[in-house]
């Protein structure tokens, strides 16, 4: 399992990487089978979100380290180094540029953009 990170440099510049998510056989719920797991993340607050078709988000940073968990739709995001990434369901981003440049974020497409924001303790 892998996503995608958006963050900052020293400089503030914003860059996008991919990271692989280390799983673990688990048993998380037992007599339920076990199942890949990763390490657990300590979270603040959960916020379900829905960007309306044609929405755009011009040049703004995250307002906390947060994950977006993407249900439905696509989003196109762009970084300050000219990085581009498309997003679509099931796609899971790493929001860590909070005090820099930031990013452009856009609904493609003519279907609504659903997911819900994991903001990260610390």
């Amino acid at each position: 399992m892998r996503y995608t990170r958006i963050y900052a440099d020293d400089t503030g510049e914003t860059h996008l990487e991919e990271v692989d998510i280390e799983l673990e056989l688990t048993e998380l719920a037992p007599p339920a089978p076990p199942f890949d797991l990763s390490a657990a993340r300590p979270a603040t607050r959960m916020l379900f979100a829905t960007l309306p078709v044609g929405w755009f988000g011009d040049w703004h940073p995250a307002p906390r380290r947060q994950f977006f968990l993407q249900l439905t739709g696509e989003v196109e995001v762009v970084v300050s180094d000219g990085g581009r990434v498309q997003t679509g369901a099931g796609s899971v981003t790493l929001l860590e540029d909070v005090n820099s440049k930031g990013h452009v974020t856009r609904v493609v497409g003519d279907s609504p953009v659903t997911g819900a924001f994991v903001q990260l303790a610390g």
